[in-house]
């Protein structure tokens, strides 16, 4: 297991906000760009608008305060009234700015959601990562960097991390804009009003123009500085902390899953102090972000509540000189609280910063690995599958690896003709399966050479010996993979017959987890029930008649033979019964490599 630290390479500004570019320009330039770009223009817009209503209630300050010292009750009650129209605009403002900034977040997650899901199903990608992800030899000699390491939790990162991405990213995004906008309006502001600062040094005079804009500079660069240093960690934590609740949430599902099988070895107190060890690490973590962030909100909270009066501390001796009235004086301090805000927006925002750049670092990694250039998406084989010169059967020349490198005693060449009907004999562990995932591509540790039929992968079909039954109803896992509506009923009833299933029939409507509530006999029926619904030529069979007895076998089998028999094709399987042996004619042995 390789430690969960974000890649070394990914420390600088510059190649942070590269990462995030790559992963966010694609929506708006997909084709609901216009519909993005305009709620973009539309946020940003609200935002201006925002910040033009906050330069009117501070012009509104100086006028609200300057009636209360002069004691003047008309000018009083107008400006309440204008207030109202001020704080009335602003609400409205406020509302659909984030109306429309949650509903773009909202459409941006759901496009880069389905660009993922899409990117991570194709090309058997999401097998090959998890092949990838414990197969390696690093892997397995817990060599493993980040940088190396395939990317842990996918699903996690398509669910929780694109969701944080695409919230952040737009929040932060709006808020520097926004704070930068800001920043721009109210410094002229702060400028004009806050005079300048007279001072004598070495026998002579100085004056320092716009005192207060410069105090606000050098307040918060020196509060930007310290936050850096004391929330440095955050981001490594965050990293780690997204990594160990996903691992925390996968084991707690794998006991769901396995939940029989764990039941019946009387495996739950060893579950539990796996689950408690992987708790543990969540809680070790979660103890150390807290610890940080309690430094960091130390500092923050502090630096913040110093910011109040630190205006009227400057500001004070022209107020008592008299020269600004109390309205200025209020004004400079709402001027230069603005300022400081705009100016101190890294430090307010460092603990989002540090999520945000976490969850970027994780799904470029992810990102990158869904790239076709990646060794996770393309296998890192040289299988030759040029055009065919044999249309009716299959014929490979293959040298099978293991992660590890070790070959496999698999024979150099393999061919199956229509009307052939093979049985792959060996010892286990000897490679007969991953024969069977070469001949269909999914295995990445291949070389060689494979030329298929011209109607593959059409009219092929594999059988493994332990099937997938999607959760839903029984006419959707006797379908899968192809829509339940594309059988009729009779097809449907009939295939369960035909794989001695029959007491199902009545139960295709019914939803469950097909997966747990059958039996493993039972299971495999329904996976034969599949070919037996779908008719293919070539079938495939990984030890797919396994859980059943000897005389269920025996029938199953000489209904497949007699299948494939009537589509002209072949029938291929891996099995250590002797009953299957009569329903083939030919024999393939493969010895283990010593």
């Amino acid at each position: 297991m390789h430690t969960a630290t974000p890649p070394a390479h990914k420390s600088n500004l510059r190649t942070t906000l590269k990462d995030v570019w790559a992963l966010a320009a694609p929506y708006f330039q997909s084709t609901d760009k216009w519909r993005a770009r305009g709620m973009l223009l539309a946020i940003v817009a609200l935002n201006l608008g925002a910040v033009y209503m906050l330069v009117l209630i501070n012009d509104w300050n100086r006028l609200f305060y300057d009636a209360l010292q002069d004691k003047n009750e008309p000018v009083f009650w107008q400006q309440l009234t204008r207030f109202g129209w001020l704080a009335g605009g602003y609400i409205v403002i406020a509302v659909y700015k984030l109306y429309l900034t949650q509903l773009l977040e909202l459409r941006w997650r759901a496009w880069m959601t389905g660009s993922f899901m899409d990117r991570w199903l194709a090309g058997h990608a999401f097998y090959r990562m998890e092949l990838m992800r414990f197969g390696q030899p690093e892997a397995q000699a817990g060599t493993v960097t980040p940088d190396t390491a395939p990317p842990d939790n996918p699903d996690q990162r398509m669910a929780e991390d694109l969701n944080l991405f695409t919230s952040y990213t737009v929040s932060l995004c709006m808020g520097l804009l926004n704070a930068s906008v800001t920043l721009l309006s109210f410094v002229g502001i702060l400028w004009g009003l806050s005079g300048a600062f007279s001072f004598e040094f070495a026998g002579e005079s100085h004056a320092i123009p716009g005192f207060m804009v410069w105090a606000a500079v050098v307040y918060c660069l020196v509060g930007s500085g310290i936050t850096h240093w004391i929330g440095k960690p955050l981001t490594r934590l965050n990293f780690a902390q997204q990594r160990r609740e996903a691992d925390f949430r996968h084991h707690m599902l794998r006991v769901r899953e396995y939940s029989e099988s764990i039941a019946l070895d009387r495996g739950e107190a060893v579950e539990r102090s796996r689950l408690g060890a992987g708790l543990s690490k969540v809680v070790a973590n979660a103890s150390a972000l807290i610890q940080a962030q309690k430094r960091l909100t130390w500092f923050t909270t502090g630096f913040g509540q110093a910011a109040v009066v630190f205006p009227f501390i400057v500001a004070a001796p022209r107020f008592f000189s008299g020269a600004i009235q109390l309205g200025e004086l209020m004004q400079v301090a709402s001027a230069f609280g603005r300022v400081q805000d705009s100016l101190a927006w890294f430090v307010d925002n460092y603990p989002s910063l540090a999520t945000w750049k976490a969850t970027t670092d994780r799904l470029t990694q992810f990102n990158n690995n869904l790239l076709p250039s990646s060794q996770y998406t393309e296998a890192p084989t040289a299988i030759d599958n040029s055009a065919n010169t044999i249309t009716d059967a299959w014929q490979a020349d293959l040298v099978l690896h293991l992660p590890n490198g070790q070959s496999l005693g698999v024979p150099a060449s393999f061919s199956v003709a229509a009307g052939d009907t093979v049985l792959v004999k060996g010892p286990s562990g000897s490679g007969k399966s991953t024969l069977f995932r070469a001949l269909s591509g999914i295995w990445p540790w291949t070389s060689g050479r494979v030329q298929r039929p011209a109607d593959h992968p059409a009219r092929t079909q594999f059988l493994p010996q332990r099937p997938y039954f999607p959760q839903g109803s029984l006419r959707e896992a006797l379908s899968y993979p192809e829509p339940a509506d594309r059988y009729a009923n009779a097809e449907l009833v009939k295939a369960l017959t035909d794989a001695l299933l029959p007491h199902l029939a009545s139960r295709l409507d019914e939803a469950d987890a097909w997966g747990q509530k059958l039996s493993g006999g039972e299971q495999q029926r329904l996976a034969v029930a599949r070919a037996f619904l779908k008719q293919p030529r070539w079938l495939f069979v990984d030890e797919g008649t396994s859980a059943l007895d000897a005389e269920a076998e025996r029938v199953i089998y000489g209904r497949l033979k007699a299948m494939v028999s009537a589509q002209h094709g072949a029938l291929v399987s891996i099995a250590h019964q002797p009953g299957v042996a009569e329903f083939h004619a030919s024999t393939l042995t493969v010895q283990p490599v010593t």
